[in-house]
C-alpha cells in the first residue's frame, strides 16, 4: 500500500489597509492570520479580524496612547516553538519618534499566544531574532479578495488543521438521535432528546418534536417515528431602542431590564411575562419602578440596570446621576413580599461606599456595576472612569473589590484594577472602554465578560476574562485577559457592535446570552439580542453561534424506532 504524504501548508501573518467607514486603525494595524494548503489560495483565520493586538502605553498623566502594528513576521524557534514578531507603531501608522521597537509574540501551535513582550531594536537578543527570521518569505499576497503585504512560513498539515478549528467559527454538521427507544406511554418518547454534533466535535441536546400519530401504546410492536429538532431561536432585533439588556426569572416569571435609550434613558422600566418570548411580544408592559426626582438627585444617566440575588434577597444595581451629569453606581432592594413591577415594593435606592464609608468613584465616575459569587465569596466588578471629555481622561477602566452579602451597598475590601482598555480593538477610533462586566461560573472556572469600544457603534465588541473560581479574584494575577474579542462586528452577519450582555440559564437549561448590538454600520440605535452560549470541544464558551449555525435547519428532521412492550 502507497501512502501519499499531503505537501506542506503555509502561514500568513499581515495587516489590512485601514477603512474609516468599517475597519479603522486599531483593527486593521493588529497582526492577522491566514493560512493555505496549496500556497496559492488562502483562508483568513478568525473571519479576517485581528487576532494579536499590541498593548498601548500609558503615560505620565495616566492615560493611555493607543499602539498598533506594522510589517508582522512569522517563524520558528530554535526549541520548536514559533515567533511572531512586528514593529510597534504609532496608531496612524506612523513610526515611534524613539526609534521603535518590535512586539514579540511566542506559541506552540497558533492557537494560544503567551503575552507580547515589547523588545528593542538593538543588542544581543534582537541580533539573535534577526537571524532566526530568514525562514519566512516576505510579500504581496491575496486573502479573502483583498491584497495583502505579509510574512508567510511553511506549516504541517496537521497543524494547519488545528489552526482553521481555532480560528473558524464551529457549526452544526450532524444530528443523532438513539436507533430505538422502548416506550409504554408517549412520555418516554418525548424525553428522548437528538445530540447536535458541531464541526470541532462538541455536541448539545435538543428538544424533538415526535409525531407519535402512528404509535398505538396499547398495541406491542415497532414503530418509526419522526421529529422535528427544536431549537430556542430568536430574532434580531428583538427590541429596538433599549441597551445593556437584562433577563431574569423570579417565582415563576420573566423580567427584562435595560437601558431605556428611547427615553433618552430616564428612569427604569421593567417587564414581566410568562415566558422569555413574552417579554417581547407587541403590547407587553412596560413598569416604571424608579422615576425621576431632584430632590433626591435622580435625573438622569439611569444606566445598566441588573437584576441580583445578594444573600438570598433581590436587587437592582445600576447607576444614575443629578443634575451635573455624573453617573454614580447605586443599589435597591426589594421590599419582603414586594411584588417586582411595583415601584412601592422598591426600598429607597443608596449609593455604593467603599469600606470606610466614603463614595466610591469621589473623584470620577463609576457605572455598568454587577455582582459576582465565586468559591465562597462575594465581589462586585464596575466600571470606572475619571477626567472624561478632557485631555487628561484616563478611559473607562474595570475594578472589582470583595463584598459583603449582609450590606452589597458598603464595599468589604479595596477595589483593585482589573482591566484597562490596552488592545485596539478595546481603545478603536478614541473609545477607551472598558464596561459591562458580567460573569458566570462553570466547572469551577469564572467567565466575565465586559464590552470595549463605542457603546453605541458597530465597534462595540466583548471580551472576556477568566480566573479559576477557587482563586481570590482581587489578585490581578489570578485573571487572563483574552487578547481577542469574543464577540464583534464580524461574528454574526446583519449584527453590528454587540456587547453589553447579561446571561440567564432558561427553561430548558441553557446558558443564553442577552447583549445589544445595532442593525447597520451607521445606526447608533441600540437593539436586543439573545441566543446560546455552546460550550466547545475544549469546554470553553463560543458567544457568536448564529441561530443556523447552532442548528442547520438541513438537520433539523430526525427518526427513530419505537418499541411498545
Amino acid at each position: 500500500m502507497v501512502i501519499y504524504q499531503r505537501e506542506k501548508a503555509k502561514l500568513l501573518t499581515y495587516t489590512r489597509k485601514v477603512s474609516y467607514r468599517d475597519y479603522p486603525d486599531g483593527l486593521a494595524r493588529s497582526v492577522h492570520l491566514a493560512v493555505s494548503r496549496d500556497g496559492e489560495h488562502w483562508q483568513a483565520m478568525h473571519g479576517n479580524y485581528g487576532i494579536l493586538f499590541p498593548e498601548a502605553e500609558l503615560s505620565s498623566e495616566d492615560t493611555i496612547v493607543p499602539k498598533c502594528v506594522a510589517n508582522p513576521r512569522v517563524f520558528r524557534l530554535p526549541e520548536g516553538d514559533y515567533a511572531v514578531l512586528a514593529d510597534r507603531v504609532n496608531e496612524d501608522g506612523s513610526p515611534e519618534s524613539d526609534g521603535g521597537r518590535v512586539v514579540f509574540w511566542r506559541t506552540r501551535d497558533f492557537r494560544t499566544f503567551e503575552k507580547g513582550v515589547l523588545l528593542e531594536k538593538k543588542g544581543p537578543e534582537w541580533e539573535k531574532l534577526q537571524k532566526m527570521d530568514r525562514g519566512t518569505t516576505l510579500g504581496q499576497w491575496v486573502v479573502e479578495g483583498e491584497p495583502v503585504e505579509g510574512a508567510a512560513m511553511e506549516i504541517e498539515p496537521a497543524m494547519c488543521d488545528r489552526i482553521v478549528q481555532r480560528w473558524t467559527q464551529i457549526h452544526h454538521v450532524e444530528t443523532r438521535v438513539p436507533a430505538a427507544v422502548y416506550a409504554s406511554e408517549q412520555e418516554d418518547v418525548r424525553a428522548v432528546k437528538a445530540e447536535a454534533v458541531y464541526s470541532d466535535g462538541s455536541a448539545a441536546l435538543k428538544q424533538v418534536a415526535w409525531n407519535m400519530e402512528k404509535v398505538d401504546f396499547c398495541k406491542p410492536g415497532r414503530y418509526t417515528v419522526t421529529g422535528t429538532v427544536c431549537g430556542r431561536q430568536f430574532p434580531f432585533p428583538l427590541a429596538k431602542g433599549y441597551g445593556d439588556p437584562v433577563i431574569f426569572p423570579w417565582e415563576g416569571k420573566w423580567y427584562f431590564l435595560s437601558t431605556s435609550d428611547n427615553r433618552k434613558d430616564i428612569g427604569i422600566y421593567v417587564r414581566e411575562a410568562e415566558s422569555v418570548e413574552a417579554l417581547f411580544a407587541e403590547g407587553t408592559q412596560e413598569h416604571l419602578i424608579l422615576d425621576v426626582d431632584e430632590e433626591k438627585g435622580f435625573v438622569q444617566t439611569f444606566w445598566a440596570p441588573e437584576f441580583h440575588v445578594i444573600g438570598g434577597r433581590l436587587y437592582i444595581l445600576f447607576a444614575v446621576g443629578g443634575k451635573v451629569w455624573g453617573p454614580q453606581c447605586h443599589l435597591m432592594g426589594l421590599k419582603e413580599g414586594g411584588r417586582i413591577v411595583d415601584a412601592e415594593s422598591w426600598e429607597e435606592p443608596v449609593r455604593v461606599v467603599c469600606a470606610d464609608g466614603s463614595p466610591l468613584g469621589a473623584d470620577g465616575i463609576t457605572l455598568d456595576m454587577t455582582y459576582l459569587k465565586a468559591g465562597g465569596r462575594s465581589y462586585m466588578v464596575w466600571s470606572y472612569r475619571r477626567h472624561m471629555g478632557t485631555p487628561k481622561d484616563t478611559g473607562s477602566m474595570l475594578y472589582i473589590a470583595e463584598a459583603k452579602e449582609e450590606e452589597p451597598w458598603r464595599l468589604a475590601g479595596e477595589p483593585v484594577l482589573l482591566s484597562r482598555p490596552l488592545f485596539g480593538w478595546e481603545n478603536v477610533s478614541g473609545t477607551i472602554n472598558n464596561e459591562g462586566p458580567y460573569g458566570f461560573v462553570k466547572d469551577g472556572k469564572v467567565y466575565l465578560t465586559y464590552s470595549g469600544g463605542a457603546a453605541n457603534s458597530y465597534t462595540y465588541a466583548l471580551g472576556l476574562l477568566t480566573a479559576e473560581e477557587s482563586a481570590d479574584l482581587t489578585d490581578p494575577c489570578v485573571w487572563n485577559k483574552s487578547a481577542v474579542p469574543v464577540l464583534s462586528f464580524y461574528s454574526v452577519k446583519g449584527e453590528y457592535g454587540p456587547g453589553h450582555n447579561s446571561f440567564f440559564v432558561d427553561s430548558e437549561g441553557s446558558l443564553m446570552i442577552a447583549y445589544h448590538g445595532e442593525m447597520s454600520l451607521e445606526s447608533t440605535l441600540r437593539c436586543d439580542g439573545i441566543r446560546r452560549v455552546h460550550f466547545d470541544i475544549e469546554g470553553e464558551p463560543v458567544f457568536d453561534l448564529s441561530a443556523e449555525r447552532d442548528l442547520n435547519p438541513e438537520l433539523w428532521e430526525v427518526s427513530m424506532q419505537v418499541v411498545v412492550r
